[in-house]
Protein backbone atom coordinates (compact mmCIF):
# COMPACT_ATOMS: atom_id res chain seq x y z
CA UNK A 1 0.00 0.00 0.00
CA UNK A 2 1.40 3.39 -0.71
CA UNK A 3 1.53 5.77 1.82
CA UNK A 4 0.96 9.27 0.63
CA UNK A 5 1.55 12.09 2.94
CA UNK A 6 2.04 15.63 2.43
CA UNK A 7 4.89 17.39 4.91
CA UNK A 8 3.46 20.61 6.22
CA UNK A 9 6.07 21.83 8.31
CA UNK A 10 8.45 24.27 8.16
CA UNK A 11 11.93 22.94 6.27
CA UNK A 12 14.18 20.77 8.72
CA UNK A 13 15.95 23.19 11.17
CA UNK A 14 13.56 26.30 10.59
CA UNK A 15 11.69 27.17 13.30
CA UNK A 16 7.66 27.44 12.52
CA UNK A 17 7.94 31.59 13.62
CA UNK A 18 10.51 31.68 10.86
CA UNK A 19 8.60 30.24 8.29
CA UNK A 20 6.06 31.96 8.57
CA UNK A 21 8.31 35.48 8.28
CA UNK A 22 9.19 33.81 4.86
CA UNK A 23 5.26 33.76 3.58
CA UNK A 24 2.65 31.48 3.42
CA UNK A 25 3.57 30.72 -0.60
CA UNK A 26 4.73 27.30 0.29
CA UNK A 27 2.12 26.18 2.42
CA UNK A 28 -0.48 27.34 0.44
CA UNK A 29 1.47 25.20 -2.38
CA UNK A 30 1.59 22.42 -0.56
CA UNK A 31 -2.27 22.84 0.07
CA UNK A 32 -2.88 23.47 -3.78
CA UNK A 33 -0.56 20.13 -4.63
CA UNK A 34 -2.90 18.14 -1.20
CA UNK A 35 -6.06 19.02 -3.43
CA UNK A 36 -4.68 18.09 -6.95
CA UNK A 37 -4.37 14.66 -5.16
CA UNK A 38 -7.74 14.52 -3.11
CA UNK A 39 -9.43 15.13 -6.64
CA UNK A 40 -7.36 12.85 -8.62
CA UNK A 41 -7.84 9.71 -5.56
CA UNK A 42 -11.36 11.04 -5.36
CA UNK A 43 -12.03 10.45 -9.18
CA UNK A 44 -10.30 6.97 -9.00
CA UNK A 45 -12.92 5.97 -5.56
CA UNK A 46 -15.56 7.20 -7.79
CA UNK A 47 -14.32 5.23 -10.82
CA UNK A 48 -14.34 1.75 -8.93
CA UNK A 49 -17.90 2.73 -7.29
CA UNK A 50 -19.15 3.09 -11.00
CA UNK A 51 -17.56 -0.41 -12.30
CA UNK A 52 -17.57 -2.86 -9.05
CA UNK A 53 -20.23 -0.68 -6.84
CA UNK A 54 -18.10 -0.43 -4.10
CA UNK A 55 -14.51 1.63 -3.72
CA UNK A 56 -11.49 -0.05 -2.61
CA UNK A 57 -10.43 -0.03 0.94
CA UNK A 58 -6.65 1.02 0.13
CA UNK A 59 -8.33 3.74 -2.02
CA UNK A 60 -10.88 5.08 1.49
CA UNK A 61 -7.31 5.26 3.28
CA UNK A 62 -5.86 7.56 0.98
CA UNK A 63 -8.33 9.54 0.21
CA UNK A 64 -8.85 10.15 4.15
CA UNK A 65 -5.12 10.41 4.76
CA UNK A 66 -5.43 13.64 2.05
CA UNK A 67 -7.83 14.62 3.41
CA UNK A 68 -6.93 15.09 6.88
CA UNK A 69 -3.63 16.31 5.85
CA UNK A 70 -5.85 19.57 3.64
CA UNK A 71 -7.28 19.96 7.46
CA UNK A 72 -3.86 20.82 8.92
CA UNK A 73 -2.41 22.19 6.06
CA UNK A 74 -5.33 25.01 6.52
CA UNK A 75 -4.44 25.58 10.18
CA UNK A 76 -1.06 26.34 9.32
CA UNK A 77 -2.57 29.00 6.90
CA UNK A 78 -5.02 30.41 9.21
CA UNK A 79 -1.72 30.57 11.65
CA UNK A 80 0.60 32.09 9.16
CA UNK A 81 -2.27 34.64 7.95
CA UNK A 82 -3.21 35.14 12.15
CA UNK A 83 0.95 35.68 12.96
CA UNK A 84 1.21 38.69 9.89
CA UNK A 85 -2.13 40.69 11.70
CA UNK A 86 0.49 41.00 15.17
CA UNK A 87 2.06 43.69 15.32
CA UNK A 88 3.78 44.22 18.17
CA UNK A 89 1.61 46.78 20.11
CA UNK A 90 5.32 48.81 21.36
CA UNK A 91 6.74 49.33 17.86
CA UNK A 92 4.32 51.60 16.54
CA UNK A 93 3.98 55.17 16.24
CA UNK A 94 4.97 56.94 20.19
CA UNK A 95 1.65 57.82 22.00
CA UNK A 96 1.26 61.31 22.06
CA UNK A 97 -1.61 62.07 24.64
CA UNK A 98 -0.02 62.68 27.88
CA UNK A 99 -2.94 61.13 29.84
CA UNK A 100 -2.69 57.89 27.11
CA UNK A 101 0.91 57.38 28.55
CA UNK A 102 0.48 57.91 31.82
CA UNK A 103 -2.34 55.21 31.99
CA UNK A 104 -0.55 53.08 30.41
CA UNK A 105 2.97 53.30 32.60
CA UNK A 106 0.13 53.39 35.56
CA UNK A 107 -1.52 49.73 34.31
CA UNK A 108 2.19 48.25 33.38
CA UNK A 109 3.07 49.09 37.23
CA UNK A 110 -0.21 47.22 38.58
CA UNK A 111 0.48 44.18 36.28
CA UNK A 112 4.24 43.88 37.38
CA UNK A 113 3.87 44.84 40.65
CA UNK A 114 0.48 44.83 42.17
CA UNK A 115 0.67 48.90 42.44
CA UNK A 116 -2.74 50.29 42.01
CA UNK A 117 -2.91 53.65 43.25
CA UNK A 118 -1.84 55.57 40.24
CA UNK A 119 -4.72 53.21 37.83
CA UNK A 120 -7.55 54.00 40.91
CA UNK A 121 -6.18 57.89 40.93
CA UNK A 122 -6.44 58.08 36.87
CA UNK A 123 -10.24 56.08 37.05
CA UNK A 124 -11.71 58.51 39.76
CA UNK A 125 -10.10 61.92 37.79
CA UNK A 126 -12.46 59.78 34.53
CA UNK A 127 -15.32 58.84 37.09
CA UNK A 128 -14.98 55.34 35.54
CA UNK A 129 -17.93 53.53 36.71
CA UNK A 130 -17.13 50.38 38.33
CA UNK A 131 -13.50 50.87 39.11
CA UNK A 132 -11.58 49.74 41.86
CA UNK A 133 -10.38 46.35 43.54
CA UNK A 134 -13.55 44.33 42.96
CA UNK A 135 -14.45 45.65 39.28
CA UNK A 136 -10.68 45.29 38.14
CA UNK A 137 -8.95 48.32 36.28
CA UNK A 138 -9.40 49.20 32.53
CA UNK A 139 -6.51 48.20 30.31
CA UNK A 140 -5.15 50.53 27.76
CA UNK A 141 -7.10 51.37 24.90
CA UNK A 142 -4.21 49.91 22.68
CA UNK A 143 -4.39 46.79 24.34
CA UNK A 144 -8.49 46.90 24.40
CA UNK A 145 -8.15 47.85 20.18
CA UNK A 146 -5.71 45.19 20.03
CA UNK A 147 -7.63 42.20 21.27
CA UNK A 148 -10.62 43.29 19.63
CA UNK A 149 -8.98 43.74 16.10
CA UNK A 150 -7.38 40.31 16.52
CA UNK A 151 -10.71 38.52 17.81
CA UNK A 152 -12.11 39.93 14.01
CA UNK A 153 -9.59 37.59 12.82
CA UNK A 154 -10.11 34.76 14.30
CA UNK A 155 -13.70 34.56 15.11
CA UNK A 156 -15.38 33.07 12.41
CA UNK A 157 -19.24 34.67 13.11
CA UNK A 158 -17.67 38.00 14.20
CA UNK A 159 -15.42 38.17 11.60
CA UNK A 160 -18.48 37.86 9.23
CA UNK A 161 -21.12 39.92 11.49
CA UNK A 162 -21.60 43.77 12.02
CA UNK A 163 -19.93 44.75 14.98
CA UNK A 164 -20.96 47.61 17.18
CA UNK A 165 -20.05 49.09 20.20
CA UNK A 166 -21.51 50.38 23.15
CA UNK A 167 -20.92 51.79 26.05
CA UNK A 168 -24.17 51.36 27.82
CA UNK A 169 -25.39 47.62 28.83
CA UNK A 170 -27.38 47.09 25.75
CA UNK A 171 -27.95 47.87 22.23
CA UNK A 172 -31.49 48.41 21.10
CA UNK A 173 -32.91 48.80 17.30
CA UNK A 174 -36.35 49.25 15.97
CA UNK A 175 -37.02 47.34 12.80
CA UNK A 176 -40.48 47.08 10.28
CA UNK A 177 -42.19 43.79 10.37
CA UNK A 178 -44.24 45.02 7.88
CA UNK A 179 -41.47 46.45 5.37
CA UNK A 180 -41.46 50.22 4.59
CA UNK A 181 -44.30 52.26 4.04
CA UNK A 182 -43.94 53.92 0.46
CA UNK A 183 -45.23 54.15 -3.07
CA UNK A 184 -44.58 56.05 -6.54
CA UNK A 185 -46.18 59.51 -7.14
CA UNK A 186 -46.32 61.90 -9.97
CA UNK A 187 -44.81 65.45 -9.13
CA UNK A 188 -48.07 67.12 -8.44
CA UNK A 189 -49.99 64.67 -7.36
CA UNK A 190 -51.32 64.55 -3.62
CA UNK A 191 -49.25 62.54 -1.22
CA UNK A 192 -51.52 60.06 0.59
CA UNK A 193 -51.02 59.22 4.25
CA UNK A 194 -49.56 55.81 4.48
CA UNK A 195 -50.08 52.91 6.97
CA UNK A 196 -48.23 53.21 10.35
CA UNK A 197 -45.56 51.04 9.94
CA UNK A 198 -45.55 47.76 12.77
CA UNK A 199 -42.07 48.36 14.52
CA UNK A 200 -40.62 45.51 16.44
CA UNK A 201 -38.13 45.92 19.01
CA UNK A 202 -34.86 43.78 19.06
CA UNK A 203 -32.81 44.22 22.27
CA UNK A 204 -29.08 42.93 22.39
CA UNK A 205 -27.85 42.99 26.27
CA UNK A 206 -23.87 42.89 26.92
CA UNK A 207 -22.78 39.48 28.85
CA UNK A 208 -19.60 39.57 30.25
CA UNK A 209 -17.28 37.03 28.91
CA UNK A 210 -14.15 36.51 31.28
CA UNK A 211 -10.75 34.78 30.55
CA UNK A 212 -7.68 34.44 33.59
CA UNK A 213 -4.26 34.53 32.35
CA UNK A 214 -1.75 33.25 34.72
CA UNK A 215 1.71 34.05 34.70
CA UNK A 216 5.20 33.92 37.20
CA UNK A 217 6.25 36.81 39.27
CA UNK A 218 10.02 36.33 37.20
CA UNK A 219 8.01 36.49 34.16
CA UNK A 220 6.17 39.62 35.27
CA UNK A 221 9.77 41.18 36.44
CA UNK A 222 11.32 40.55 32.81
CA UNK A 223 12.06 44.11 31.98
CA UNK A 224 12.15 43.08 28.02
CA UNK A 225 8.83 41.49 28.57
CA UNK A 226 5.89 43.75 26.78
CA UNK A 227 2.82 43.32 29.02
CA UNK A 228 0.15 44.76 26.34
CA UNK A 229 1.51 42.65 24.03
CA UNK A 230 1.57 39.57 26.56
CA UNK A 231 -2.04 40.39 27.74
CA UNK A 232 -3.65 40.71 24.73
CA UNK A 233 -2.06 37.18 23.55
CA UNK A 234 -3.47 35.20 26.25
CA UNK A 235 -6.91 36.59 26.33
CA UNK A 236 -7.91 36.41 22.41
CA UNK A 237 -7.71 33.14 22.09
CA UNK A 238 -9.52 32.06 24.79
CA UNK A 239 -12.55 35.24 24.03
CA UNK A 240 -12.41 33.95 20.56
CA UNK A 241 -13.52 30.27 21.46
CA UNK A 242 -16.00 31.40 23.61
CA UNK A 243 -17.46 33.68 21.17
CA UNK A 244 -17.34 31.31 18.94
CA UNK A 245 -19.83 28.92 20.56
CA UNK A 246 -21.78 31.56 21.89
CA UNK A 247 -22.33 33.11 18.21
CA UNK A 248 -23.80 30.25 16.95
CA UNK A 249 -25.84 27.95 19.70
CA UNK A 250 -26.41 30.48 22.57
CA UNK A 251 -29.23 30.63 24.31
CA UNK A 252 -28.96 34.09 25.21
CA UNK A 253 -29.18 33.53 29.15
CA UNK A 254 -26.00 35.26 30.48
CA UNK A 255 -24.01 34.91 26.89
CA UNK A 256 -25.27 36.14 23.69
CA UNK A 257 -27.80 34.42 21.49
CA UNK A 258 -26.66 32.73 18.66
CA UNK A 259 -28.36 32.50 15.32
CA UNK A 260 -28.68 28.22 16.20
CA UNK A 261 -30.69 29.64 19.36
CA UNK A 262 -33.66 30.85 17.55
CA UNK A 263 -37.02 29.34 16.18
CA UNK A 264 -36.88 28.13 12.86
CA UNK A 265 -39.44 27.29 10.11
CA UNK A 266 -39.34 25.61 6.74
CA UNK A 267 -38.42 28.42 4.35
CA UNK A 268 -41.28 27.84 2.05
CA UNK A 269 -43.67 29.17 5.34
CA UNK A 270 -41.31 31.72 6.31
CA UNK A 271 -42.53 34.30 8.71
CA UNK A 272 -40.38 37.12 11.15
CA UNK A 273 -38.60 36.57 13.58
CA UNK A 274 -37.79 33.48 12.94
CA UNK A 275 -35.15 31.42 10.46
CA UNK A 276 -35.86 29.64 7.22
CA UNK A 277 -34.61 26.03 7.02
CA UNK A 278 -34.21 24.09 3.52
CA UNK A 279 -34.50 20.40 4.69
CA UNK A 280 -31.83 17.82 2.50
CA UNK A 281 -34.54 14.75 2.57
CA UNK A 282 -32.38 12.14 4.32
CA UNK A 283 -31.96 11.43 7.75
CA UNK A 284 -28.91 12.69 9.29
CA UNK A 285 -27.06 13.00 5.40
CA UNK A 286 -26.90 14.48 1.92
CA UNK A 287 -29.01 12.60 -0.59
CA UNK A 288 -27.69 9.57 -2.10
CA UNK A 289 -28.31 11.09 -5.95
CA UNK A 290 -27.08 14.59 -6.57
CA UNK A 291 -26.71 15.36 -3.29
CA UNK A 292 -25.30 19.36 -4.30
CA UNK A 293 -28.77 19.81 -5.54
CA UNK A 294 -29.64 20.88 -1.70
CA UNK A 295 -27.05 23.34 -1.61
CA UNK A 296 -28.72 24.93 -4.80
CA UNK A 297 -32.07 24.99 -2.93
CA UNK A 298 -30.00 26.65 0.14
CA UNK A 299 -28.20 29.40 -2.12
CA UNK A 300 -31.31 30.35 -3.89
CA UNK A 301 -33.79 30.31 -0.58
CA UNK A 302 -32.07 33.70 -0.30
CA UNK A 303 -33.23 36.62 -1.80
CA UNK A 304 -31.06 37.73 -4.56
CA UNK A 305 -29.83 40.96 -2.59
CA UNK A 306 -28.54 39.06 0.52
CA UNK A 307 -26.78 36.60 -1.85
CA UNK A 308 -24.12 39.08 -2.92
CA UNK A 309 -22.34 39.02 0.54
CA UNK A 310 -23.19 35.60 1.41
CA UNK A 311 -21.02 32.92 3.00
CA UNK A 312 -21.58 29.49 3.88
CA UNK A 313 -20.70 28.68 7.36
CA UNK A 314 -20.05 24.89 8.50
CA UNK A 315 -17.63 23.09 10.48
CA UNK A 316 -14.30 21.22 8.88
CA UNK A 317 -16.45 18.08 9.06
CA UNK A 318 -19.05 18.83 7.04
CA UNK A 319 -16.72 20.82 4.84
CA UNK A 320 -14.48 17.90 4.40
CA UNK A 321 -17.62 15.90 3.01
CA UNK A 322 -18.38 18.27 0.80
CA UNK A 323 -15.37 18.42 -0.41
CA UNK A 324 -16.24 15.15 -2.84
CA UNK A 325 -19.05 16.72 -4.53
CA UNK A 326 -18.94 17.70 -8.26
CA UNK A 327 -21.00 19.81 -10.54
CA UNK A 328 -22.65 18.10 -13.77
CA UNK A 329 -19.84 19.08 -15.51
CA UNK A 330 -16.89 17.27 -13.47
CA UNK A 331 -15.95 19.87 -11.54
CA UNK A 332 -15.16 20.32 -7.76
CA UNK A 333 -17.57 22.71 -5.85
CA UNK A 334 -15.30 23.09 -3.38
CA UNK A 335 -12.29 24.91 -4.05
CA UNK A 336 -9.21 25.28 -2.24
CA UNK A 337 -8.21 29.40 -0.71
CA UNK A 338 -6.15 31.61 -3.15
CA UNK A 339 -4.32 33.21 -0.58
CA UNK A 340 -3.25 32.60 2.95
CA UNK A 341 -5.59 35.28 4.53
CA UNK A 342 -8.47 33.85 2.22
CA UNK A 343 -11.14 31.48 2.72
CA UNK A 344 -12.25 28.32 0.54
CA UNK A 345 -15.19 28.45 -1.84
CA UNK A 346 -18.25 26.50 -2.30
CA UNK A 347 -19.79 27.55 -5.72
CA UNK A 348 -17.85 30.45 -5.92
CA UNK A 349 -18.84 31.75 -1.90
CA UNK A 350 -16.55 31.81 0.78
CA UNK A 351 -16.92 28.92 3.33
CA UNK A 352 -16.16 30.27 7.39
CA UNK A 353 -15.46 27.28 9.53
CA UNK A 354 -16.99 27.30 12.70
CA UNK A 355 -16.42 24.29 14.90
CA UNK A 356 -19.05 25.05 16.80
CA UNK A 357 -22.27 24.45 14.07
CA UNK A 358 -22.93 20.74 14.33
CA UNK A 359 -21.54 17.93 12.71
CA UNK A 360 -24.36 15.84 10.38
CA UNK A 361 -26.89 14.02 12.68
CA UNK A 362 -30.61 13.29 12.22
CA UNK A 363 -32.37 16.76 12.25
CA UNK A 364 -29.27 18.43 12.66
CA UNK A 365 -28.67 22.48 11.23
CA UNK A 366 -25.37 21.73 10.07
CA UNK A 367 -24.77 24.33 7.27
CA UNK A 368 -26.10 27.99 7.42
CA UNK A 369 -26.11 30.20 4.29
CA UNK A 370 -26.38 34.34 4.44
CA UNK A 371 -25.39 37.50 4.74
CA UNK A 372 -24.18 37.29 8.21
CA UNK A 373 -23.28 41.36 7.64
CA UNK A 374 -26.99 41.97 7.47
CA UNK A 375 -28.31 38.89 9.42
CA UNK A 376 -25.76 38.94 13.03
CA UNK A 377 -25.30 41.67 15.09
CA UNK A 378 -22.30 41.62 17.79
CA UNK A 379 -22.34 44.63 20.46
CA UNK A 380 -19.22 45.43 22.29
CA UNK A 381 -19.44 47.38 25.49
CA UNK A 382 -16.29 49.49 25.63
CA UNK A 383 -13.90 48.48 28.36
CA UNK A 384 -11.44 45.50 28.83
CA UNK A 385 -11.02 45.10 32.25
CA UNK A 386 -8.60 43.35 34.58
CA UNK A 387 -8.10 42.36 38.16
CA UNK A 388 -4.64 41.09 39.21
CA UNK A 389 -4.51 38.37 41.56
CA UNK A 390 -1.68 37.21 43.26
CA UNK A 391 -3.34 34.98 45.78
CA UNK A 392 -5.75 32.06 44.98
CA UNK A 393 -2.80 30.25 42.36
CA UNK A 394 0.31 30.68 44.12
CA UNK A 395 3.08 31.21 42.90
CA UNK A 396 0.93 31.90 39.97
CA UNK A 397 -0.21 35.72 39.69
CA UNK A 398 -3.64 35.01 37.80
CA UNK A 399 -5.24 38.39 35.78
CA UNK A 400 -9.26 38.02 35.78
CA UNK A 401 -10.03 39.98 32.37
CA UNK A 402 -13.25 40.51 31.46
CA UNK A 403 -14.86 42.26 28.78
CA UNK A 404 -18.64 42.34 27.84
CA UNK A 405 -20.10 41.58 25.12
CA UNK A 406 -24.10 40.41 23.04
CA UNK A 407 -24.92 39.41 19.84
CA UNK A 408 -28.12 38.32 17.97
CA UNK A 409 -29.98 37.94 14.72
CA UNK A 410 -30.99 41.38 13.38
CA UNK A 411 -32.29 40.13 9.99
CA UNK A 412 -34.52 36.69 10.20
CA UNK A 413 -34.35 37.30 6.33
CA UNK A 414 -30.64 37.58 5.52
CA UNK A 415 -29.42 33.80 7.20
CA UNK A 416 -30.87 30.44 5.91
CA UNK A 417 -30.17 26.97 7.37
CA UNK A 418 -29.89 23.30 6.40
CA UNK A 419 -31.69 20.97 7.31
CA UNK A 420 -30.06 17.39 7.47
CA UNK A 421 -33.81 15.72 7.82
Amino acid sequence: MTDMRFETKAPAGMPENKAAMLGADPVLDEFARAFEAFKETNDTRLAEIEHRLTADVVTEEKLARIDAALDHAKTRLDRISLDRARPPLGGGEPVRDASATEHKAAFDLYVRAGESAGLKRLEEKALSAGAGPDGGYLVPSTVEREVLRRLAEISPIRALATVRVVSGGQYKRAVSVNGPAAGWVAETEPRPQTDTPNLSELSFPAMELYAMPAATQTLLDDAVLDIDAWLAEEVETAFAEQEGVAFVTGNGVGRPKGFLGYDTVANANWVPNKLGVIATGANGAFPASNPADTLYDLIYALRAGYRQGASFVMNRRVQSAIRKFKDAEGNYLWQPPLAADRNATLMGFPVAEAEAMPDLAAGSLSIAFGDFRRGYLVVDRIGLRTLRDPYSAKPYVLFYTTKRVGGGVQDFDAIKLLKFA
